[in-house]
């Protein structure tokens, strides 16, 4: 038995549309075994359409007992959808990182957190009618505001925002439904923080 991951968010950590091997949270556990590091496949507490408030509540009801080797986190794209302010947004983003935090045995090295995907450059949007510019721009507003709480926690941020606005709207990059990412996308996400996660891995917990 492996040493626990646990890993936080919403559809994109649970991977809405793929196979469990094809989420990014799964990848990435496989490829820390690869390198030599005895980690399980991660234990997801994520829906998909949850909001940072909706997480809160299934961590309070799914009850994780730490601490994990690896705790991951991304959120924040539902809230964004149903237009909640980046002002809402900071401090519920902040109180999960807190929790993550708690759940690795407030070993900021062994936290990890992804940046929100632009779902603007899909053709689910394109059908929508929303104002993609004005998607993207709130998510660069709340990702900005995520990556400077993860600074302040000494937390690694892994923007893989540009890989969705460069290859999210190709059909191989996308599930079914055209809009969440496919099992080729969670790839190249699940490359980037494997990358850093290595990185932390390797360096001192305190």
């Amino acid at each position: 038995m492996g040493r626990p991951y646990l890993a936080l968010g919403d559809s994109y950590t649970i991977g809405e549309g793929v196979e469990p091997s094809g989420r990014w949270p799964t990848q990435l556990a496989a490829a820390l075994r690869d390198i030599g590091v005895d980690v399980d496949d991660p234990t997801i507490i994520a829906t998909t359409g949850w909001t940072t408030d909706e997480l809160e509540a299934g961590i309070d009801a799914d009850a994780p007992q730490g601490p994990f080797a690896l705790v991951s986190l991304l959120i924040g794209v539902n809230d964004q959808y149903r237009g909640r302010s980046v002002d809402e947004y900071r401090p519920r983003f902040t109180a999960l990182l807190q929790r993550a935090l708690a759940f690795a045995g407030e070993r900021a090295p062994r936290v990890l957190v992804l940046s929100i995907p632009d779902w603007g450059v899909t053709p689910y949007a394109v059908a929508s009618g929303r104002d993609r510019v004005q998607v993207g721009q709130e998510l660069d507003a709340y990702n900005a505001a995520a990556a400077a709480i993860c600074a302040e926690h000494d937390v690694a941020f892994v923007d893989i925002t540009d890989l969705s606005r460069q290859l999210g709207g190709e059909r191989v990059m996308l599930a079914e439904d055209g809009l969440h990412p496919s099992a080729a996308m969670y790839t190249l996400w699940h490359q980037r923080a494997f990358e850093v996660t290595r990185v932390l891995w390797a360096e001192p917990t305190r």
